[in-house]
């Protein structure tokens, strides 16, 4: 089984790509795709690219192009929830769009006014934080194009659909992955709190995010090893 592995900013791959054996890589409609092996499996891993058109077109790429079997988005988000924090991950149960919707996404395929993780993905990134002792909550992922850097947009977020987390990609991801039929889940480890002190830290200072793509990308790996 071919898996798809995605991140939406270059340092959320370069960790994973260091760790394919056997690469060949191919640039098509804009983005590299790296084909090779993890953990002696066939992997094919891209950046998408940030925000919803990114993510979708790239997904459909994965799937009519190379065939993807199933697909792992992997990348930082901010944390909204009160039961974890910077550092911590959050699994998608249910991934949400904050900025559409939903009578009017749900009138075409797959559906959907949310969608759910792959139970299968999900048990298996569970048992890869619980084996590296990190600290996850498996829960809601909220998705819309803008970065949320203050408190009156977190808030609002908050009181729509109340996400464990906010982000730009993985509802589309997720959407056009249903619309394929491929099992999917969106991994987010937190890099700030989605308030002003993250926008400072992460826009205004162009702070590293290495830290915590390291997380993600050893949640990535070690799921490998289960699959």
């Amino acid at each position: 089984m071919l898996t798809a592995i995605m991140g939406a900013m270059p340092d959320e791959v370069d960790q994973l790509a260091a760790l394919l054996e056997n690469c060949r890589t191919e640039t098509y409609a804009g983005v590299e795709y790296v084909q090779g092996e993890m953990e002696g499996k066939p992997v094919v891993l891209c950046c998408a690219g940030m925000g919803k058109a990114n993510a979708a077109s790239t997904v459909q790429v994965l799937a009519s192009r190379y065939g993807a079997h199933r697909l792992i988005f992997s990348g930082i988000a901010g944390n909204m929830s009160s039961e974890i924090g910077v550092g911590d991950v959050v699994i998608g149960k249910v991934v949400v769009y904050h900025d559409a919707e939903p009578d009017m996404i749900c009138q075409s395929a797959p559906f959907l006014k949310e969608f759910a993780g792959d139970p299968a993905l999900i048990a298996a990134a569970e048992e890869a934080c619980r084996t590296l002792g990190v600290h996850f909550l498996t829960g809601k992922i909220a998705t819309g194009d803008q970065f949320v850097g203050d408190s009156a947009t977190k808030a609002a977020i908050a009181a729509k659909c109340a996400p464990d987390c906010v982000e730009m990609e993985g509802a589309a991801v997720s959407q056009i992955a249903a619309r394929n039929g491929i099992p999917c889940v969106v991994l987010r480890a937190m890099s700030d709190n989605a308030d002003e002190k993250g926008h400072e830290k992460l826009v205004v200072k162009n702070f590293s995010i290495a830290e915590y793509v390291a997380t993600a990308t050893a949640i990535v790996h070690e799921m490998m090893k289960r699959l």
